[in-house]
């Protein structure tokens, strides 16, 4: 990779054990994004994808290893890099306005009254709050507030986006309603953004990468998924894209068996060079349709 806008460099996570030892939920890790790249880290539970999340918001710290977002090392938490949370995690005595603009006025100690309402508004508008700005998280729905946190998240210009399944607890159309909002927003703005899901599908959708995450503890990346999807795939005919199903059924095939497997069947995995791979990029064969057949056979074995 040529521009490694983020870099985490064999990262550790250890915790104490049972009489006296240690339980290491993934050691030696080794990931990178470019700069305006969408990640998303798929893996099954106690893999540690939070915790990779965390340590990259500097909410946690490695064992080991060392993370480093635009040429800097990271020492704790950051406006560059905002996280959006499972929990819409607002502050439930301001409003919607109120919400994002403590936001902005954590970054922008200056700024007066009139400056800071003026560009909380721009990503109230954003997100499609528009005429809710005084309203309380009470009295928003789940997705509203999700949206609202979108907003606070943005308003900081963060260098990197940071999403710890955020739309899992909504239901189905309201998941997709953001999930279409958070793609245009990125694709319009060239936002980085990296995300922590358990979802298949939303991962094809959103991301350029996905990472893939064997079974913890000791978890390890196992691959990094190339999207073949167009840049600019829409929700509605993705399923017919000639890629789309070899590229579901890899990470299906691999969440189900082969997360399970890894270590054995691949002894030798160098995390420094994980495999890059890219499902369904072969062009599908044409296949020609079927001659018809003749009504006399002798003629047909003849010709």
């Amino acid at each position: 990779m040529t521009d490694k806008f983020i870099s985490i460099e064999g990262i550790a996570k250890r915790y104490p054990g049972a009489n006296g030892g240690t339980t290491t939920v993934f050691e030696n890790f080794w990931l990178s994004m470019n700069r305006g790249e969408f990640g998303c880290v798929i893996g099954h539970s106690g893999c540690g994808k939070t915790t990779v999340l965390n340590i990259l918001a500097g909410l946690d710290e490695p064992s080991e290893g060392t993370v480093i977002v635009d040429g800097q090392g990271i020492e704790g938490t950051s406006l560059d890099r905002a996280v959006i949370f499972q929990g819409h995690a607002l502050f439930p005595w301001r409003t919607v306005l109120g919400n994002v603009a403590y936001a902005v006025t954590s970054k922008w100690r200056k700024w007066d009254r009139a400056r800071v309402k003026a560009h909380a508004q721009k990503f109230i508008d954003l997100v499609g709050l528009t005429g809710s700005e005084h309203k309380r998280p009470s009295e928003l729905s789940g997705g509203m507030k999700q949206r609202v946190g979108i907003a606070r998240a943005l308003s900081i210009t963060p260098k990197i986006m940071l999403m710890d399944e955020p739309f899992s607890a909504l239901d189905a159309l309201t998941r997709g309603t953001l999930q279409d909002e958070v793609r245009r927003i990125c694709l319009e703005t060239g936002q980085t953004a990296f995300m922590i899901t358990h979802d298949v599908d939303e991962a094809i959708y959103l991301a350029d990468k996905i990472f893939l995450m064997t079974n913890g503890p000791g978890a390890v990346l196992a691959e990094i998924v190339e999207n073949p999807l167009p840049k600019d795939r829409g929700r509605i005919d993705l399923h017919r894209h000639p890629y789309y199903y070899a590229l579901r059924n890899h990470i299906v095939d691999f969440l189900v068996s082969r997360s399970k497997t890894f270590a054995a069947e691949n002894p030798g995995h160098d995390p420094r060079n994980v495999p890059v791979v890219r499902p369904g990029l072969v062009e599908p064969a044409i296949v020609a349709p079927p001659r018809a057949v003749d009504s006399n056979p002798s003629q047909a074995i003849a010709r």
